[in-house]
């Protein structure tokens, strides 16, 4: 553990002299400020409310969209996997949904919904098709031998499910979880970036570029970039607790 956070630091700091150098020969802070210009901008920023309530309110949105999105994927993903008729009904569908480009579902619900909801919206149907994917590839692999064993006692559809098709899917749909979550993130903040709502970081991006405050541009990045790192990073710390906590 250690060595992977060592490894981590000398990366970064990598990293950062990479971007100090660039912006020192670039010689413009409008076009490419240097990491210190950033960091004084971050630390302003994170000492005020506004900072905060902006960076909550797009959290909320953003998980909300995701745990509706991963819910209604995982339930329309065994609905698909084990029924006929649910596949040949749903899966058009949402094949359909995972070809169409953010920007235009951003601009469809723009005319539909409250600013405030579009990228709650938009984080769900990014994760849902995703999810959807996952949970049907993971009960579709389920073991026959287990399935055939599973008819010999006559177990019925709720028990098949929790013993034989959940566990089966469970690898799957934790990489689908933890794709998904990273897609709602980024879909939420770019719907906040066109609909601009009165509280998020993306209206704060925007308005950092309308201001030609590339300072303001570059902290707010690097604050989404580290907010998506650290749910990826709880998801998979929760997922791991779990598979822990379930083994004997």
């Amino acid at each position: 553990m250690k060595k992977k956070a060592g490894k981590g630091a000398l990366v970064l700091v990598f990293w950062l002299g990479v971007w100090a150098v660039c912006a020192l020969a670039v010689g413009r802070e409008l076009l490419l400020p240097s990491p210190a210009a950033v960091g004084r901008t971050l630390f302003a920023l994170a000492g005020t409310g506004d900072f905060w309530r902006a960076l909550l309110a797009s959290l909320g949105r953003a998980t909300v969209g995701f745990l509706l999105g991963a819910a209604l994927g995982t339930v329309l993903g065994g609905a698909t996997a084990l029924s006929r008729w649910w596949d040949l009904l749903a899966s058009p569908a949402l094949r359909a949904v995972r070809t169409v480009p953010v920007v235009s579902f951003i601009l469809l619900l723009y005319f539909w919904l409250p600013t405030g909801r579009v990228p709650t919206a938009v984080a769900a149907l990014m994760a849902l098709p995703v999810v959807w994917r996952s949970a049907r590839q993971g009960i579709a692999a389920a073991d026959p031998q287990l399935l055939e064993l599973g008819e010999h006692y006559r177990l019925g559809l709720w028990k098949k499910i929790r013993l034989i098709y959940i566990p089966a899917a469970m690898p799957a749909l934790a990489a689908g979880w933890e794709t998904a979550l990273g897609l709602a993130w980024k879909s939420g903040i770019a719907a906040e970036v066109l609909c601009q709502p009165k509280w998020a970081a993306g209206s704060q991006l925007q308005i950092s570029k309308a201001y030609l405050d590339s300072p303001g541009l570059f902290a707010w990045t690097v604050v989404i970039v580290a907010v998506s790192l650290g749910l990826e990073g709880l998801l998979k710390w929760t997922l791991r607790r779990w598979r822990e906590g379930e083994e004997p």
